[in-house]
């Protein structure tokens, strides 16, 4: 694998894992409570875990949808931010919020949803950046 994507690896995990972190175990932790819906202790590595596999998946997708030679990385990010983060809201909080028990579907799906479109509007300008700047 190419220099470029080990830094888009890196762009994509780097940022994800401490925003996961503080998005749904600190800022947000009374509203996620509210709901419901989460374990008391959260298995961190297994969420790691999926947020690697993620890093590598999308890291890899970039340059066959994207264009690394781009001068225009930034646009070409937040394009690549927007397919990528409305994929990963399709598979982490629409099927979620259909099968899981929760006090508010609704506030489930607003907290994911601004989750996913910060998360995204970060990394697909990154993983861009990372491809670009190989």
């Amino acid at each position: 694998m190419s220099h470029g994507f080990w830094l888009a690896v890196a762009a994509y995990l780097l940022p994800t894992f401490p925003l996961g972190y503080v998005w749904h175990l600190k800022t947000f932790k009374a509203a996620y409570d509210r709901l419901e819906m989460y374990r008391e202790q959260v298995i961190i590595p297994m969420g790691l875990s999926s947020m690697a596999i993620q890093a590598l998946l999308f890291a890899w997708l970039y340059p066959k949808v994207g264009n690394p030679a781009s001068e225009q990385w930034l646009g070409e990010g937040l394009r690549y931010g927007a397919l990528i983060g409305v994929l990963a809201w399709s598979f982490n909080t629409l099927p979620v919020a259909a099968k899981y028990r929760m006090t508010s579907v609704a506030g489930f799906v607003r907290l994911e949803t601004a989750f996913n479109a910060v998360q995204f509007a970060i990394v697909g300008p990154l993983i861009a950046w990372a491809w670009h700047h190989v």
